[in-house]
C-alpha cells in the first residue's frame, strides 16, 4: 500500500486544536548536570489541547523509575488526557516520597493553570538524578508558560528548546496525510543525546521475554487531531515504538525516565478509528488505520534517528542489519551486542573495519552462532550493494582499502547474515568518541561538569 504524507511546520503545534510554549524559570540551578547549564535557556514546557484527548504512553522498562513515570503509568492506563507538562534539568528520579509529592503537584499546578479537571495532565522530567526539584521556581514556571501558550512554530520550537538537556540542538516534526478524504496532521518533539538505549513497555513492566522483543533519558510528545480510539491509540503506538525509539543506542543506558506520550483530539473530523464496527465500509478502514499507523511509524523512526545523530560525541551513526538468525530473539540480541560493543564503537569512530571485533560480539551474544555460516558487510546508508568482509567466516578478497572506504561515511550500514533461519532485526546505533568520554567523566571538583 502506498502512503503519501507531507511535511509541515510546527511540530507539536501543527494539529489544529493544539497550543505549546515554554520557559526560563532556573530548574538547572548548579548541581543539575552538565548540558544543564547553558544560561536562561527554556526549560519547563506546556503542550495543550483545546479538547480533550484519547492519550497512549509507553514508559521506561528501568526496575528504578522517575517519579513522573510512576504519576504518568495509572493516568495514561485511562486513555484521555489534555495537557502533558515537561521539566528539564532535573530528572526528579530517586527523589523518594518527595519526588513523588512534586511530580503530583506538578499535575495539579498545571491542571490548575490552564483550569482542566484532575487528571487531564501527563508530566515528564529529564536532567540529573537524585536532586529533588525546586518547587517554587516548577510553581512559577507552570504559571509562565500556561501564559505564554500558542499554535505558531516558534512555540512548538520553544517547549523543543525547553525539554533539551545535553541535546545540541531540538528535534521536531510534522506531517500532514489524509483520512477518509479529510486532512489529518501529525507532529512531535523529542529530547536525548546520552544514557539513550530505550526499551519502553505500555505499564514500564518489563516482558517475560527479553525486553527488546517487544519493541540520558529520551522523552518524545506527540500530537495528532486524528480521531482515534484510546486503544486502537495504543496499539499503533506500541508498534512505532517497537520499530523507532526501542531500536536506538548511543551508549546501551537505559533511563529512569524514558517516556513516549501521544495525544489525539479528533479535531481533524476524520470518522473516528476504533476497534469496533465502524459506519465506513471496512475496507476504508483497514486502509485509514494503515494510514495512520504508517504515519506514526514515519515520525517515530524519525524522531528516533534524529537522537543518535545528536548524541553526545556522536561522529558516526551505523544501522546494525542482522538477517538469517533462527529467532527474532536471536537476531535482537545479535545486533544489540554488536551496537553496544564499546571495542566496535570505537572502531567505527576510527573508521576501523574490524570485522573480528564484530564476529566476537556475536559470539558472546545470547543468539545461536555458527562461525563457519557468518557473513559481515558494508553498504551507503540505505543501499543493497554490500561489500562483504567475511563470507561464510572466512575474509573475502575486499581489500583493506575498499572496507576503509566503505565505513568512511558518517552514516553507513553494517549487513549481518548468521544464515540460520529467516528472523531479522536491526539497531541504529552510534560509535563511541573520546568526546564522550571527556563529556561524561565530569569534575568532582566542579559540580557544574557532572553528568545525570
Amino acid at each position: 500500500m502506498k502512503f503519501t504524507f507531507k511535511s509541515v511546520e510546527g511540530s507539536i503545534v501543527a494539529p489544529q486544536g493544539f497550543r505549546a510554549g515554554g520557559v526560563f524559570c532556573d530548574i538547572k540551578r548548579l548541581g543539575t548536570g552538565k548540558g544543564s547549564n547553558k544560561g536562561p535557556k527554556r526549560d519547563m514546557a506546556l503542550i495543550v489541547s483545546a479538547v480533550p484527548c484519547a492519550a497512549a504512553g509507553l514508559f521506561t522498562t528501568n526496575q528504578i523509575c522517575a517519579a513522573p513515570v510512576k504519576v504518568c503509568v495509572p493516568r495514561v492506563a485511562k486513555g484521555q488526557a489534555q495537557v502533558v507538562v515537561v521539566n528539564s534539568g532535573n530528572a526528579n528520579a530517586c527523589t523518594g516520597r518527595q519526588g513523588m509529592k512534586d511530580a503530583l503537584a506538578m499535575v495539579r499546578l498545571a491542571e490548575k493553570a490552564l483550569n482542566l479537571p484532575d487528571g487531564a495532565a501527563l508530566v515528564g522530567s529529564t536532567g540529573r538524578i537524585g536532586v529533588t526539584l525546586p518547587m517554587e521556581n516548577i510553581r512559577s514556571g507552570i504559571e509562565a508558560a500556561a501564559g505564554v501558550l500558542g499554535s505558531t512554530p516558534d512555540h512548538a520550537a520553544h517547549a523543543a528548546e525547553a525539554i533539551m538537556t545535553s541535546d545540541s540542538r531540538p528535534k521536531q516534526i510534522a506531517i500532514e496525510f489524509r483520512l477518509g478524504g479529510r486532512p489529518v496532521r501529525l507532529g512531535g518533539i523529542c529530547k536525548g543525546a546520552g544514557m539513550i538505549q530505550p526499551g519502553m513497555s505500555v505499564t514500564g513492566g518489563r516482558p517475560a521475554a527479553a525486553p527488546a522483543g517487544l519493541h540520558a533519558t529520551m522523552l518524545a510528545f506527540l500530537t495528532t487531531d486524528a480521531a482515534i480510539e484510546a486503544r486502537v491509540l495504543r496499539a499503533a503506538l506500541q508498534e512505532a515504538v517497537a520499530n523507532s525509539f526501542n531500536r536506538i543506542t548511543v551508549d546501551g543506558d537505559m533511563s529512569t525516565n524514558d517516556t513516549v506520550l501521544l495525544l489525539a483530539n479528533g479535531v481533524a473530523g476524520n470518522e473516528r478509528l476504533s476497534a469496533g464496527t465502524p459506519r465506513a465500509k471496512p475496507p476504508i478502514r483497514a486502509r485509514d488505520l494503515a494510514t495512520f499507523q504508517a504515519a506514526l511509524n514515519l515520525v517515530c523512526l524519525e524522531l528516533a534517528k534524529m537522537i543518535v545523530r545528536d548524541g553526545e560525541g556522536v561522529h558516526r551513526v551505523v544501522t546494525v542489519r542482522v538477517s538469517g538468525a533462527e529467532t527474532f530473539a536471536d537476531a535482537d540480541a545479535a545486533a544489540r551486542a554488536v551496537a553496544n560493543s564499546a571495542l566496535v564503537k570505537t572502531s567505527w569512530h576510527g573508521g576501523d573495519p574490524n570485522w573480528g571485533r564484530i564476529i566476537d560480539a556475536l559470539g558472546y551474544s545470547a543468539a545461536r552462532i555458527v562461525e563457519s555460516k557468518v557473513d559481515i558487510g558494508y553498504s551507503a546508508a540505505g543501499s543493497r550493494q554490500i561489500l562483504w568482509s567475511l563470507r561464510r567466516g572466512q575474509p573475502t578478497s575486499a581489500t583493506f582499502k575498499e572496507l576503509c572506504a566503505a565505513v568512511a561515511p558518517t552514516e553507513f550500514d553494517l549487513h549481518i547474515r548468521l544464515n540460520l533461519g529467516k528472523a531479522s532485526a536491526i539497531m541504529y546505533a552510534a560509535d563511541l568518541t573520546e568526546h564522550y568520554v571527556d563529556f561524561n567523566k565530569g569534575d568532582v571538583t566542579d559540580p557544574t561538569s557532572l553528568g545525570g
